[in-house]
C-alpha cells in the first residue's frame, strides 16, 4: 500500500489543492517506477489509478489539448476506459460531460487522430480537429473547480488513496 505521512499530508494540504493531489500522484509514480504500463498500474488500486489518470489528463490538456493527448497515445486510456464515469464519481461532473463529448469526436475520428504524424502533420491536426477547441476552452474554465472537487473527494476518502502513517 502507498503510504503518506500525516506531516506530508498536512504540508501539501496547506499549500493548496494542486500540491495535495501531487503528493499522492508523486507517490504513485514512484511506486510504478516512473512508467505508465500494465505492471505498474497493477500496483495501484482503481482509485489511485483514477487520480493518476486525472493528473495525466490535466497535464496533457494544459500542454497541448486533446490532439496532443491522443497523439501521445492516451486516446484509448481516457476514451475507452471509465475515466469520465470516475470523474463523475469523484464529483467533477462538468469534466465528466466534457470527456464524454470529446470521446464522441475521438471515436468518430480515431484512426486519423491516432496515426503516426510528422511534426507538420501533427500541427495541422489542430486545424483539422477544431471541434476540440470549444471543449478545450471549457476545460480551462472548469479546471480549477474540477481539481477542487477531486481534491475534496480524495480528502474525504483518504484510505482509498493511501495509507496515512
Amino acid at each position: 500500500m502507498i503510504q503518506v505521512s500525516d506531516a506530508e499530508l498536512r504540508e501539501a494540504a496547506g499549500k493548496g489543492m494542486d500540491e495535495f493531489i501531487a503528493l499522492f500522484v508523486d507517490k504513485y509514480w514512484a511506486e510504478m517506477g516512473g512508467e505508465l504500463n500494465a505492471e505498474g498500474m497493477a500496483k495501484l488500486n482503481a482509485y489511485q489509478n483514477t487520480l493518476l489518470a486525472y493528473s495525466i489528463f490535466r497535464n496533457e490538456m494544459n500542454d497541448g489539448g486533446f490532439v496532443q493527448l491522443i497523439q501521445n497515445g492516451y486516446g484509448g486510456y481516457f476514451f475507452q476506459n471509465p475515466f469520465a464515469k470516475s470523474m463523475r464519481l469523484f464529483g467533477a461532473r462538468q469534466l465528466a460531460k466534457l470527456v464524454y463529448d470529446a470521446r464522441k469526436i475521438y471515436m468518430d475520428n480515431q484512426k486519423e487522430l491516432e496515426r503516426e504524424t510528422t511534426e507538420e502533420e501533427f500541427l495541422a491536426m489542430y486545424v483539422d480537429f477544431e471541434a476540440f477547441d470549444e471543449l478545450e476552452e471549457k476545460f480551462f474554465l472548469i479546471e480549477e473547480e474540477s481539481t477542487e472537487a477531486i481534491a475534496h473527494y480524495v480528502d474525504d476518502n483518504l484510505a482509498l488513496f493511501a495509507e496515512i502513517v
